[in-house]
Order: structure tokens, then sequence, then C-alpha cells
């Protein structure tokens, strides 16, 4: 079977593209359950929210694909920054109105207070955008250029047979937004003094809260900081895919929590790495398996993710880069 690896290198890029965004679901969902157990199942309608402002926000400006190209890097910095501030505030309020009364609740009440969030989310969605699904911005162009890189060395010449990289200035701002975010965060966790509330109160609360940290303080930051990167992702993904709904945020909220479930969900570091597999995968399941598998298609997609995501768990219970819970006494 000959492998057009023209082909593969595109599905490559688009895999890392999908996975930065993934990764930024995934590390909101992840920031919240270790510090407080809690898997916030409304946190991919604030990815959906953080969209939406988006494309309010380029509607507003009334700047377009014709505008100067200093209008449209002034307007992508003001949708990155409003995104974020605006999810970090949803996430926030979230907080405060539903689960941080929850605390010391049974397990269920809190999960079942997320679903019942996620429902509201996506009716103010349909109120704000329509049930249909609507045209996003297109400000970044999506055409691809071709080069040459890989035939500079004799020996990928030989390999690769001639084959060529294809790459869109759109997958390189998707990457160019979301991996120095991913860079902040992990400075952010553990080289700042809030950072290290946070990790000290997702080991320990009670001690935690016996050293003088601020616990629900901590854990509101916890839930701002997982709100804005989710409305960078939601900011990022609705100039990447050039259309929103309401229900966009189930799939990807679906694949980022697969994502830190893989990784090993209180793992930054695992679902970092877990939103770069599940994107690969997606890539390469819609795209790529089709050309040479008949009858593959997007349908299958989910199927393989969580196949995968059974088979890991099977092995490793905790995820890739989680350690097991012990019981504490």
């Amino acid at each position: 079977m000959h492998v057009d690896w023209t082909l593969f290198f595109q599905f490559v890029i688009i895999g890392l593209a999908t996975g930065s965004l993934i990764a930024l679901i995934a590390l909101g969902y992840t920031l919240v359950y270790g510090i407080i157990e809690l898997i916030n199942f409304a946190h991919g309608e604030v990815f959906m929210m953080g969209a939406f402002f988006a494309a309010t926000v380029v509607a507003v400006t009334g700047v377009t694909s014709d505008s100067s190209g200093w209008a449209i890097i002034l307007v992508l910095i003001l949708c990155l920054v409003a995104s974020m501030a605006f999810s970090g505030v949803v996430n926030f309020s979230i907080d405060t109105l539903a689960y941080r009364r929850l605390r010391n609740a049974p397990r269920l009440a809190p999960l079942i207070a997320a679903i019942g969030v996620s429902f509201i989310l996506q009716n103010i969605g349909i109120y704000w955008k329509g049930s249909r699904p609507f045209s996003g911005p297109d400000l970044i162009p999506r055409e691809y250029r071709t080069y040459n890189v890989l035939q500079e060395w004799p020996i990928l010449r030989d390999i690769f047979e001639g084959s060529t990289l294809r790459l869109r200035l759109l997958d390189v701002f998707v990457m160019g937004v979301t991996i120095p975010l991913l860079i902040l965060l992990s400075w952010f966790v553990y080289r700042t003094r809030i950072g290290t509330a946070m990790r000290a109160t997702a080991q320990d609360r009670e001690a935690a809260a016996l050293m003088g940290i601020d616990i629900n303080r901590t854990i509101g930051i916890a839930f701002i900081l997982g709100g804005a990167l989710a409305g960078a992702a939601g900011m990022v993904a609705i100039f990447y895919n050039n259309s929103g709904r309401f229900q966009m945020g189930f799939q990807y909220g679906l694949f980022a929590f697969t994502a830190a479930v893989l990784g090993g969900i209180g793992n930054l570091g695992g679902a970092v790495v877990g939103g770069y597999i599940i994107g690969l995968i997606w890539s390469f399941s819609d795209g790529f398996m089709g050309q040479y598998i008949g009858g593959w298609g997007s349908q299958w997609t989910s199927t393989v993710i969580f196949g995968i995501l059974v088979i890991v768990l099977i092995f490793r219970p905790a995820g890739l880069f989680g350690s097991s819970a012990t019981e504490k006494v």
C-alpha cells in the first residue's frame, strides 16, 4: 500500500491544531477536578459561550477580510482577550451561584447541578444565536500553501518520494494562540504563589485552610482560569471552523473530558498530551483512514476514540499520567 505522505502530513497538522483546542478545554476540566474533584459538565457550554462572544465582537467591530491587516490583527487580539474574560466570568459565576453552596453536599448533587447549568447555557445560546448553525467570521485566509521543505535533505527525499507539506495560515494561527497559553498556564501553576496555593488545595484542602489559604478564593481562581482557557478555545474554534451552533460545546466538551481522563484527570501535562492524542485520532479517523479503508468515515471517529480510551483505562485505570488515589484517613 502506497502512503500519500503529503496527505499524511496535512492530517498531522490538522490533528495538532484540533488537539491544541481540545487540550485548552481539557485543562479547564482537570483544573477544577484536581482541586474539588468535580466534573464540571457545563465546561463545554462555557467554551460555546466564548465562541459566541467572539463572533459577536467581530460583528460589532464591523471588520471583514477586506479590512487592513492591522485592523484584523487588532480585532483578533480583542476577540481573544474579550472571550477569555467573558468565559472566565461565566465560569466563576457558575461556581459562585451553583457549586459553592454544594461544596459539602453528596457528590451526586454538584454533578446534577453541572448538568442543569449545561442545559441553561445551551438555551441561552439558542436565544443568543438561534437553534441553527451560523457562519463564523472569516478573517483568516483558509487557502493551503505548498512547501517543499522535506526536499532539502536527501534521506527524507528518498523516504517521502517527492512529497510536499501543505500548510494554512489558519493552522498556524490556532497553534500560535493555544501553545503559548498552555505554556503560560504551566508557568502560573508551578511558579506563582497562587499556583502554589492551588496545588496545595488540590493535595489537601483542610491542611491548606489551616495554613491560611483562602479555599473559596483559590477555587474561584481555578474556575476563572479554566473558563478563560475555554473562552480562548472557543474564540479559536469559531475562526477555525468558520461556523458555530449552540451544541458545539457538547462534542468538543466530550472529547476534551475524554482527553483529561486519558491523560489522567487532575494532571495538567496529561490533559495536554491527551488532547493532542485525541486531536490526531480525530483528524486521521475523519480523513486519512477514509483514503485507504472502504466505508470508513467520520461516523467511526467517536468509536475509535472511546475504544482507545477503554483500552488504555483497562491497563492504566488512572490514565496515562495519573496516579491511583489513596484513601484519606
